[in-house]
């Protein structure tokens, strides 16, 4: 596991090595394909690879956690890391600054070993269909009316706060399982893996 070290202290969550990997290269990815790739946007285009894998699998692909944020869904540690030099994923990514503008680039080629074909589809399924959107539009996008964000900020009495810029964050999850009702077979697959990490990790810290 990646535990808070000096680097790393405000790590909200501990990885592995393996899932810090699958985080980085799917970064690298990316920025590979999208030319000039923000912060926001990036952050944006891992929550809609998430949604979409879940959606057609029952199964995200890195596991991250996501909460609903003024600009978000948003992943506490990914955000963080993201938002200046990295350090979490300092082995895959760097920031660039170009024109008074923050972008991401690889710091090294892509790898592929640590994902399956149907979650190459997924990724390469977003980009081709997100890769001209600007940060702003993929905000809007998820913000929509009856998307999850949308919808969960709304029953915790948070909406208005968020969408009037009175409040920036909170604690509050994005819970992927709502994506499956009607489908009770990737409901349960989703909630099996959700309880499988929970333990998983609980055990390890």
């Amino acid at each position: 596991m990646i535990y808070p070290t000096d680097k790393t202290m405000n790590l909200f969550f501990t990885y592995t090595k393996e899932e810090i990997d699958k985080i980085g290269n799917t970064i690298i990815y990316l920025s590979e394909k999208i030319p000039l790739l923000s912060k926001t946007k990036a952050l944006k285009l891992i929550y809609l690879i998430e949604e979409t894998s879940v959606k057609k699998f029952g199964l995200p692909i890195l596991n991250l956690k996501f909460f609903v944020w003024m600009y978000g869904p948003v992943t506490k540690d990914i955000f963080i890391d993201l938002s200046s030099n990295p350090i979490l994923l300092n082995e895959y990514i760097k920031r660039e600054e170009r024109d008074g503008n923050s972008y991401i680039s690889p710091n090294k080629a892509f790898s592929d070993d640590e994902f399956s074909d149907n979650e190459m589809a997924v990724i390469d399924l977003v980009i081709d269909t997100f890769k001209n959107y600007t940060a702003e539009q993929l905000v809007k996008l998820t913000h929509r009316e009856h998307s999850l964000w949308y919808k969960t900020a709304k029953e915790n009495n948070v909406l208005d706060l968020l969408e009037n810029k009175q409040l920036n964050n909170t604690e509050i999850e994005i819970d992927f399982s709502r994506l499956l009702e009607g489908d009770d077979y990737k409901k349960e697959i989703y909630l099996q893996h959700r309880e499988f990490l929970n333990v998983s990790r609980s055990l390890k810290l």
